[in-house]
């Protein structure tokens, strides 16, 4: 017997979707209008938290590069002269406004002079005392912050970025929903080992999906919080949460309306999301996902784990990705096999940095990033990518469609790495 549909008919989809475009466009609209009070200020005083800082230079000068996050949610760069260290410190700051900031700048983030004022070291948090702690087991800044990234989403070094995206393992790196779905297999399975030697002496009319999943949420909600709420992984914190009360109501999960009414509900709340890269990214993996999973569910759910999802989310967003970012390397085909690697890999670390043994896996990692050495630049034309786009749409109701879309991908990974 199949499970009930999110939604019973179309008709009730579009309404609800209607509804949602209509609050977004509302709440765009309050965002805008604090944008033009913002712009037509001469001067601006606040403190913010130094999210990263690091030194560039040109010429002959050197300047520090602040990326700043003010008390009013604003998250600007700004430059300043001064050597002293600013990471990690609060700072109050008087920044200059101008029209020169556009509104989606000022969504997400953009640059402004400024003037820096008062500035202390914050009082040292648990998150500071973890990232020294995890810094502190290796002996290169580069692996540091490999790990500061994968566990606390902290910033990491230009070079290493770099390094990594040549490989095509950048969302391996940047938190989302492939590490909180790991986290989720943990935690859930850790506690219902727990749970259900008292579940079935004690209360075994409770049902473990609620109980336990309701402690697995409320801990990884707190995670969340803790990392920062970075865009790629507030969306698949709204998926889990919303897909554990899927299951509870034991309607269909695995939906494309399921996938479209989360990602609307984000941007309601949440409008800066709209000019966020990292969050429609981690959309279209996810739509990728289900559209493999809606045309192979009946295939070995090991091989669909261990060889399609990977591959096949590999060849299906490089046309997406390539829109935005030109790099490429023969070494991004490395990218669904270290994707495979990572899963073990992520409790792995996090058991060893808490046994203090952080370091042990740090040659090969060394040596993993110092593979990639050469790259080319390819840029897919907005045409090519929207015509991908809407094939990718029609491949939600026609196999004809779907086979059009993964042969595109295939040619196009073809021409990609031939060279």
């Amino acid at each position: 017997m199949e499970k009930p549909k999110l939604f019973e008919t179309g008709k009730s989809f579009v309404w609800t979707m209607t509804l949602l475009l209509l609050l977004f466009c509302l709440r765009l609209g309050w965002e805008y209008r604090n944008y033009t009070e913002f712009i037509a200020k001469p001067f601006y005083f606040t403190h913010a938290v130094v999210l990263n800082a690091y030194t560039k230079t040109k010429g002959k000068r050197r300047y520090q590069v602040l990326k700043l996050h003010s008390d009013e949610g604003l998250t600007f760069y700004t430059t300043t002269h001064s050597t002293e260290p600013f990471a990690h410190q609060r700072i109050r700051v008087e920044i200059f406004p101008s029209s020169k900031i556009t509104f989606a700048g000022y969504l997400g983030s953009f640059y402004v002079k400024s003037r820096i004022g008062k500035h202390e070291n914050m009082p040292v948090s648990v998150k500071t005392a973890l990232l020294e702690k995890v810094a502190s087991q290796h002996h290169t800044s580069s692996i540091a912050s490999f790990y500061n990234a994968i566990f606390f989403a902290a910033p990491l070094s230009k070079i290493l970025r770099e390094k990594i995206a040549l490989l095509g393992v950048s969302h391996l790196v940047a938190l989302s929903g492939f590490h909180l779905g790991i986290l989720w297999a943990i935690l859930y399975g850790f506690f219902l080992l727990l749970y259900k030697p008292l579940q079935q002496r004690y209360f075994p009319h409770r049902y473990a999906l609620f109980d336990v999943g309701l402690l697995t949420v409320l801990i990884l909600g707190v995670y969340l919080w803790f990392v920062g709420s970075p865009p790629s992984l507030l969306r698949s914190y709204a998926m889990m949460l919303a897909g554990w009360a899927v299951l509870l109501m034991g309607i269909e999960l695995i939906s494309f309306p399921f996938l479209a009414t989360v990602a609307a509900l984000l941007l309601v709340l949440f409008p800066s999301l709209c000019v966020s890269v990292s969050f429609w990214l981690s959309v279209c993996g996810v739509f990728y996902i289900f559209l493999l999973l809606h045309y192979m569910k009946h295939w070995n759910k090991w091989l669909i784990t261990l060889l399609v999802i990977p591959v096949g989310i590999f060849l299906l967003m490089l046309p997406v990705v390539h829109m935005i970012f030109g790099v490429t390397s023969s070494y991004q085909l490395l990218s669904p096999l270290l994707s495979i690697l990572f899963i073990p890999f992520y409790p792995l670390a996090m058991l060893l940095h808490t046994a203090g043994m952080g370091g042990s896996l740090d040659g090969a990692l060394l040596h993993l990033f110092e593979l990639p050495a050469d790259a080319q630049e390819h840029f897919l034309p907005l045409w090519a990518g929207g015509l991908y786009v809407l094939l990718s749409l029609l491949a939600v109701k026609y196999r004809s469609a779907f086979y059009a879309l993964a042969a595109a991908a295939l040619l196009y990974a073809f021409y990609l790495f031939s060279g």
